[in-house]
């Protein structure tokens, strides 16, 4: 059970990192240069990102704490519970409902890096908090142990 919530930790604690480089130092590097240049680093970006990599943290943060929490009693659990909650509704549906299709219109064409940036860079940093919030769930489900 230990080594579990452990790889939950590392899981929550890889993705919150992620999101939270992205608004604070990827988009406002990006938003310093052309926007023609800061598109096409935007898009190179979004094709590279989808590795395996982020496909563990991404996927397996709400799933691990899930499976953390039936295999854990008491607080433990509802701790471990309520980091899969917010996790998946603050990242994983903020990302499959807002951030990717903005991906794929600033891919198609269909949207402009000015328009494109700061609405992108605000649920990115929603995707930001959520997991930080389940990040600290995940602690205190540890600590609860």
């Amino acid at each position: 059970m230990l080594v579990l919530a452990l790889i939950t930790l590392v899981l929550h604690g890889a993705l919150t990192g992620l999101f939270y480089s992205f608004s604070m130092s990827v988009m406002p590097g990006l938003n310093a240069i052309d926007p023609a240049q800061a598109e096409a680093a935007m898009r190179s970006i979004n094709r590279k990102i989808l590795n395996g990599w982020l496909f563990i943290a991404f996927i397996g943060s709400p799933p691990a704490a899930l499976v953390a929490g039936f295999l854990a009693d008491g607080m433990a659990a509802t701790w471990f519970f309520a980091a899969a909650g917010v996790n998946f509704a603050g990242s994983f549906l903020v990302t499959v409902a807002i951030n990717v299709p903005m991906n794929n219109a600033l891919d198609a064409g269909t949207m402009s890096f000015k328009a494109y940036s700061p609405r992108w860079t605000a649920f990115n940093t929603l995707r930001t908090v959520a997991c930080a919030a389940s990040l600290v769930l995940v602690g205190l489900g540890l600590t609860a142990l």
